[in-house]
């Protein structure tokens, strides 16, 4: 595995690649990796000839009160793993790199961005999209692989590819789960004992929404209702919000007629988890 910090080491790296006619699967990360994070390097080298994974923590995405300082790293351990799982490129730029002084240009996707936890995170999307856009110019990867967890960053990041005629093809892949259903994020190791042990209703809340659609249910509303409910009776747990949206749009539903996302951001203690499933409805024939 080859390590690069320099933006232009990068950029050639990746020119002389394609130069030789390989195909570059790229994974984006902010680093303290963990399973899913790997089951995403795992595709891309199924997918691709080479893998390039970034570790990044990116200042533009976090708010004024969140957690930049503290967020996890283990640049050793993240190595340590990505040499075992066989990536070719691992690209950790510094912030200087990224954001050199006067830079000024960001980029917005309008509707998508100020929905779900955008409403909680002013600015965070922007950020997302900013970020992500200069790595996709500077790897210029045939494909970018994402998880499920992060569905609103996944369909916001798609809807810019699409828009900008990117060619990077966006990959979204499965959500990486505990034993007992929560979903795996570098933010867990934040949760006390007793915090881990409240974080899986969450989970329970989805697959409780799941089995009222499965049994016929498809007025919204109640399935919100009863996974509050659900949520409401964890001590520990504070409701950020929980809805319903339509997939390509994001905006609330009132009925369950086409493929909606069910989505939610729950706060534990002090630690912010978020998780979601997707619903398959049939679209009702005029």
């Amino acid at each position: 595995m080859r390590k690069i910090t320099a933006v232009e080491e990068m950029r050639a790296a990746a020119g002389e690649t394609r130069k030789r006619g390989r195909t570059i699967g790229f994974v984006p990360t902010m680093g303290y990796l963990h399973g899913g994070h790997l089951s995403l390097v795992r595709e891309s080298r199924k997918r691709a000839h080479t893998t390039v994974v970034s570790i990044f923590v990116n200042p533009l995405q976090f708010g004024p009160q969140e957690d930049f300082r503290r967020y996890p790293r283990d640049p050793g351990r993240d190595e340590t793993l990505l040499e075992k799982a066989g990536v070719d490129f691992l690209f950790c730029p510094g912030d200087l790199d990224m954001y050199p002084e006067g830079f000024r240009t960001t980029v917005e996707v309008a509707g998508l961005q100020d929905r779900l936890c955008g409403r909680s995170r002013p600015g965070h999307f922007k950020g997302v999209a900013t970020v992500v856009l200069k790595l996709f110019n500077i790897v210029r990867p045939d494909y970018a692989f994402f998880g499920q967890k992060d569905a609103q960053q996944a369909i916001i990041l798609s809807r810019m590819a699409e828009d900008l005629n990117l060619d990077t093809k966006i990959e979204v892949l499965p959500t990486i789960r505990e034993g007992d259903g929560l979903a795996i994020s570098s933010r867990n190791i934040y949760l006390s004992p007793e915090e881990r042990r409240s974080a899986p209703v969450l989970f329970r809340s989805l697959e409780e929404a799941r089995r009222m659609f499965t049994e016929g249910e498809r007025a919204a509303g109640p399935i919100r209702e009863q996974m509050l409910r659900m949520i409401g009776n964890e001590a520990l747990a504070r409701v950020d919000y929980v809805e319903i949206v339509d997939i390509q749009t994001l905006e609330a539903v009132d009925r369950i007629e086409g493929d909606v996302l069910v989505a939610m951001a729950v706060i534990i203690g002090s630690t912010r988890l978020i998780d979601n499933i997707i619903l398959e409805g049939k679209r009702e024939q005029p």
